[in-house]
């Protein structure tokens, strides 16, 4: 056993000795061969180095140069296909800037495996031995050639980025869709071009194009949906409301053309163009309908039945309403987003205080509290008409508790096209004719059933001078009604009153053309107040003065005219007291002062006997 292990102990290292000296031996063949080679090939290429598939073995580089003058033709016989889709150029690669350098070639064969690091020498044998080295021509390059090539074709190929776009001309739309940017990616596309020509063969080589897509590409929905908006009217309507029947306004295209607009949006995924309203511009058209739209809200108007004494429904409630422009364009805006014709404007709404539901319980109204009868026996057709005008505007009107109402704020303007006639007027110092002759009489049976209903009387203004109309009873006159008329002039001279009660109050008004009169009620719920007045009558009477005659010459000759009758002037005061449960609310007083009137004659030119006119243009005086 023991000698067993002695005798592989031994083996072993007489192994390893062999293998080294194998080696060494083989490698001193290796260089032995190698430096044979290279005394042998000296100034030839080694064996194995060979150049497009031609053998280059123990040429000189003079041979090699001329061996290789094949291969040199290629940059002008040689053909490059350029592609961009369906685009493409054939060129050869000498119009490239590319050409086979034949000395560098040969010279690079001639020092293959010779010259470098000794490893890399080894390496370069070691290669040959095995299979041979293929070698890589030698070029000459000029990039700027191969650019300047390029940089023509860039020309054809480039193309800018263009952004859709959509344009109103008239109310005609117009569509500009959009492209992609193209550009030639020149060092790119060379490179490849020059990878290709290494290898001395023909070949397709596309391009390197660079591709920017523009945001929005296609605009022709957005420009197909202008088309059909401006294609008809564009209608604006308001919702029916309680006692408002809804209105419609056309936008013809003209106009729409020019409050529209395209903006870009985003929906979070893709950008559009969206069509939309030039704010600016439709809220100066909406402003120019507020007039016809607002409208202050309207209380139910009732009749008191004396019979049922339940409130009988005259007129129905009015919505009030204010055109909201700032929501009404998202409106419209939205409408013309989805195609649609028109859109709803949005209204601020108020309701009115009193409903077509209520009641006389709800309101506190449930029995006459007041009551007063004037007269106009001897009024024209006209006047009687402008009293059933007037009087009818208060009919059924409310007045909220501690409401205070203006006559001429309800009578409003006072003209020929709200049904009133021409009438004789006070202006100034004479009766003439003119529109609303005889509202007065409204205004001063109005005044009157305040008074004795004693109710606070804000506002009150006197005639100039005493009319008999108002001191009219209904068998005939009575002077201690002096004193107590009131005259209201659209929109300077008011009367106004309040209702300083916890109760509505309810006015009706009743024009009799039988007997010549005009009634005033006032239903509401009596707080016990009671009236007591005094007057002075009539005082300080001042006789009017002498009759005034002057020319019309609109009168024919010889025709004398009345046109004013003469009134004493004179003064007159009331006092009023307001009690209730004997304690006094309060006490007002009334001065009035009427001026004296003088008859006034009207005659045509020419009549005889008739006395200067005052007013007539005086002749001038004799200067001698």
């Amino acid at each position: 056993m023991r000698a067993r292990r002695r005798a592989t102990s031994t083996l072993f290292p007489q192994l390893t000795a062999v293998l080294l000296i194998g080696l060494a031996l083989a490698m001193s063949l290796f260089l032995l061969l190698n430096l044979g080679a290279s005394i042998a090939f000296g100034n030839r290429v080694f064996p194995g180095v060979s150049l497009a598939g031609v053998s280059l073995s123990g040429l000189t580089q003079e041979q090699v140069a001329a061996r290789v003058a094949q291969p040199a033709a290629y940059p002008e016989t040689g053909r490059l296909t350029l592609t961009n889709n369906d685009q493409s150029w054939v060129v050869r690669p000498e119009e490239l800037g590319f050409f086979l350098d034949p000395q560098s070639t040969a010279a690079l064969a001639l020092q293959t495996a010779r010259s470098g690091r000794l490893k890399e020498v080894l390496l370069d044998r070691f290669n040959l031995l095995r299979g041979g080295i293929q070698l890589q021509p030698s070029f000459i390059y000029s990039q700027q050639q191969a650019v300047n090539y390029l940089t023509g074709l860039a020309a054809q190929i480039n193309q800018p980025l263009r952004e859709a776009s959509l344009e109103i001309q008239g109310t005609d739309v117009i569509i500009n869709n959009g492209q992609p940017g193209r550009a030639l990616d020149i060092p790119t596309s060379l490179a490849a071009i020059s990878a290709q020509v290494q290898l001395m063969q023909d070949a397709t080589i596309p391009l390197v194009v660079l591709e920017t897509q523009p945001v929005i590409l296609d605009a022709s929905a957005q420009g197909e949906l202008a088309r059909a908006i401006l294609s008809q009217p564009f209608i604006l309507t308001t919702p029916a409301l309680s006692g408002v029947s809804s209105r419609e306004w056309q936008i013809d295209p003209a106009t729409l053309a020019k409050m529209l607009a395209f903006q870009r949006v985003n929906d979070g995924a893709t950008n559009t163009l969206e069509l939309v309203i030039d704010e600016p511009l439709m809220s100066v058209y909406l402003e120019s309908l507020q007039e016809e739209i607002n409208a202050e809200p309207e209380n139910a108007r009732f009749i008191f039945n004396d019979e049922t004494l339940q409130l009988d429904l005259m007129t129905p409630s009015v919505t009030g309403r204010a055109l909201d422009i700032i929501n009404s364009i998202p409106a419209i805006n939205t409408a013309i987003r989805n195609g649609e014709r028109g859109a709803q404007l949005a209204l601020d709404i108020t309701d009115p205080a009193v409903s077509d539901q209520m009641t006389g319980a709800d309101l506190g109204i449930t029995e006459l509290v007041g009551a007063y009868t004037s007269y106009f026996r001897g009024s024209s057709a006209d006047r009687v008409q402008n009293i059933q005008t007037a009087s009818a505007t208060f009919h059924g009107l409310l007045i909220p508790p501690g409401g205070v109402f203006s006559m001429a704020e309800v009578l409003g303007d006072i003209t020929l096209d709200n049904g009133y006639a021409e009438a004789l007027i006070i202006l100034g110092d004479e009766t003439i004719k003119g529109v609303g002759g005889g509202v007065c009489q409204v205004s001063t049976t109005l005044f009157r059933t305040v008074f004795y209903s004693g109710y606070p009387i804000l506002e009150r203004h006197a005639h100039a001078y005493r009319v008999g109309y108002y001191e009219q009873t209904v068998s005939g006159h009575d002077t201690r009604l002096a004193g107590l008329d009131a005259t209201v002039f659209v929109p300077l001279v008011d009367f106004r009153f309040q209702n300083d009660t916890p109760y509505w109050l309810l006015m009706e008004t009743y024009v009799s053309t039988s007997n010549q009169s005009l009634t005033w009620k006032f239903y509401s719920t009596s707080d016990g107040r009671e009236v007591d007045y005094s007057t002075t009558g009539v005082t300080n009477v001042v006789e009017p003065p002498d009759p005034l005659y002057r020319e019309n010459p609109e009168l024919d000759k010889g025709q004398v005219k009345q046109v004013d009758w003469e009134v004493e002037g004179a003064d007159v005061e009331v006092i009023r007291t307001v009690t209730r449960n004997g304690e006094t609310l309060y006490t007002d007083r009334f001065v009035t002062q009427y001026e004296p009137w003088r008859d006034i004659f009207e005659y045509g030119p020419g009549t005889d006997g008739m006395p200067p006119d005052p007013n007539a243009p005086k002749e001038p005086e004799d200067e001698d």
